[in-house]
């Protein structure tokens, strides 16, 4: 057991206080030599899948010698996949009692023990394991995923990038370490860590579909098509690992499928029907359904089973959304409120961060652009490659504008990236403030900081010679700096929605980490909101982008003249096929976005307005933020 790198709980089947009794009867008269022979005969018997064989061997030697070490450890490991934890424990507690030096048994105790739930007592084994002897990979894995159980992620993550440093071929290790990256917010090295995936050694179904998952939901589809692939042609038929192949067909909009999946799994695998997993992706299909009342049934009996706090918000965000759709407003309401509380709990302990003040959007516009250095920018080159930008705060259309776009054949999409947050980086890294010094940089290091923004997007898309890129992420509108300085004539589409509704709807939606952390009320939100327009607004008056705003109401109501006022604005062509974003999405597959479903569906109003039935809980501070900007935009509070 202490060479396996498998997070698959282990347990023991015999109990200690019983052991003499059950190995009396097969006591038998050997030397020292027949007792090892039998025990390498257990290990092949476990090897080759032949588990009750093994056991009656090394019964056979504990029989004769009832602390015969290596015996006891081939028990423990053979039976763990029954779920008897606490009798693993007091097979490897004993072991250490009797090799107290040897720092495999300290590690097998500490694997056990957190299985049986006793995680204090598990970090303090393998704090044992690895004061006896330099760390191996599957005690550094079995130590990260430890930590990952406790949320303590700055050392899980140490941990396991470690273990993946001394395994790099290990499929499980490097999935772990992948996930643990996505869950403190490092989506990029999450990827980069599964970039060459199809070369790992030990891809189960199981692995397939986490890794798959994984990727498809970090915005690196692309990477995930072998295993979608492979997935297909073999899909797995049981377990947990059918379920989340079933989620991954529902992200890529193969619903039917999905569904298909589901139901057979309700009929072969009755044990799934009261696990929180199922009646999770359960109630995601009734949603994309319309059964409304049959997705909030599904989520209430989920949250009913045992969960900690921290972990709630998977289920308590998808609750107020179901809740919203069946005009239940109020509780709609205090599940997103609990779905926040929950969620920043989560983010406080893997990520040390708890309020809007840290995320990227406050960060990033604490000062911006000064006219004085405005005033030394010189030509940034040839960048008559420009792509064409989609900006505006989280949940105001972008998505939607994206796709229209994207379905015009002169134009190509990428899906949201952080190819410009990258070039800040860049930027940085040459000891360059940003943005106050941006008018330092050479026509050198903008040609090489543009070369690396295309190499980005080439690993995502296959960009065509004919056709013109589309970078679409909402809070890049809080890096116009940077995009005014490496693409100065790229045209800027910014869009708009009423603040209260664009407010609200970022209010009931799950976000990753960053954006989680503007949310934690609307009056946290309308501030980010205020803060984020107000730097729009002073580095759009000083750096005079080409810029376009298109209002969502407006988007709505007129769809075809919108979208040729829109392609007027970008020199284009109008095209019939932008007229239809929703089946052009459908047959695009993936898009990683929250509104991955929405955008599916007909254009419709239907949105309009609705935070009226929760005008109740803007309150006057909310309101006061966001007043300059309905009135900026010609809206009201009618």
């Amino acid at each position: 057991m202490a060479s396996s790198l498998t997070r698959h709980r282990c347990g023991i089947i015999v109990q200690l206080p019983r052991l003499h009794a059950l190995t009396s009867a097969t006591k038998i008269t050997t030397g020292p030599s027949d007792l090892e022979l039998l025990v390498d005969l257990a290990r092949h018997d476990l090897a080759t899948g032949r588990v009750e064989a093994a056991q009656e061997k090394c019964l056979r030697v504990l029989g004769t010698h009832q602390h015969h070490p290596a015996a006891l450890g081939v028990l423990g490991t053979i039976l763990g996949s029954q779920g008897r934890y606490e009798e693993a424990v007091r097979v490897f507690n004993a072991l250490t009692l009797i090799q107290p030096t040897v720092a495999a048994h300290w590690q097998n105790l500490a694997t056990v023990l957190r299985s049986a739930g006793r995680l204090a007592q598990s970090l303090a084994a393998f704090e044992r394991a690895l004061r006896l002897g330099p760390p191996t990979a599957g005690l550094l894995y079995n130590l990260g995923a430890l930590q990952m159980d406790r949320a303590e992620y700055g050392p899980a993550h140490l941990a396991l990038r470690d273990a993946a440093a001394l395994a790099p071929r290990d499929a499980l290790i490097r999935w772990t370490y992948a996930q643990c990256c996505c869950d403190i917010g490092h989506r990029q090295e999450a990827v980069t860590a599964l970039e060459d995936w199809v070369t790992l050694e030990g891809l189960t179904v199981e692995i397939t579909v986490s890794i798959a998952l994984l990727l498809v939901t970090s915005g690196a589809a692309h990477l995930a098509q072998p295993a979608v692939q492979r997935l297909i042609a073999n899909p797995p038929a049981n377990g947990h690992a059918a379920v989340g192949f079933a989620f991954l067909l529902e992200r890529l909009h193969r619903v039917e499928e999905s569904r298909a999946l589901m139901e057979k799994l309700a009929i072969n695998d009755a044990s799934l029907n009261a696990d929180s997993q199922w009646l999770a992706m359960s109630a995601v299909l009734a949603d994309r359904g319309g059964r409304h009342e049959d997705a909030h049934r599904l989520l209430t009996q989920a949250l009913a089973t045992p969960h900690e706090f921290v972990s709630r918000y998977d289920l308590l965000f998808p609750l107020a959304k179901a809740c919203d759709a069946l005009g239940r407003y109020e509780e709609a309401y205090a599940a997103a409120e609990e779905a926040h509380r929950s969620q920043l709990a989560f983010i406080g302990r893997a990520t040390g961060k708890a309020s809007e003040e840290q995320s990227q959007l406050w960060v990033l516009t604490a000062s911006g652009c000064s006219s004085d250095d405005f005033a030394l920018w010189k030509s940034a080159g040839d960048d008559t490659e420009s792509p064409i930008f989609i900006v505006g705060f989280p949940r105001s259309g972008t998505t939607l504008l994206e796709q229209m776009l994207d379905a015009h054949p002169l134009l190509q999409s990428m899906d949201e990236q952080p190819f410009l947050l990258r070039s800040v980086a860049r930027v940085t890294d040459r000891g360059i403030s940003y943005p106050s010094d941006l008018g330092k940089l050479t026509d050198g290091d903008l040609k090489d900081i543009r070369a690396q923004y295309w190499d980005g997007v080439r690993k995502r898309v296959a960009l065509a010679p004919d056709r013109r890129l589309v970078d679409k992420n909402p809070m890049n509108m809080v890096l116009l700096p940077i995009i005014r300085r490496l693409f100065p004539n790229a045209p800027i589409i910014l869009a708009i929605r009423h603040p209260c509704d664009t407010v609200l709807s970022c209010f009931l939606q799950h976000f990753p980490s960053d954006l989680a952390l503007l949310g934690r009320d609307l009056t946290a939100l309308a501030k980010s909101y205020a803060r984020a327009f107000s730097f729009w607004d002073s580095q759009w008056s000083l750096l005079r982008p080409t810029t376009h705003e298109l209002k969502y109401e407006q988007l709505t109501a007129d769809f075809a003249a919108e979208v040729d006022r829109l392609c007027a604005f970008l020199q284009l062509p109008p095209h019939k096929a932008m007229l239809a974003p929703g089946e052009h999405a459908r047959t695009k597959g993936f898009i990683s976005t929250p509104s991955y479903a929405q955008v599916l569906e007909p254009i419709s109003d239907r949105s309009v307005g609705r935070w009226k039935h929760y005008e109740r809980h803007f309150g006057s501070e909310a309101l006061a933020l966001l007043m300059p900007w309905i009135e900026r935009w010609g809206y009201s509070l009618a």
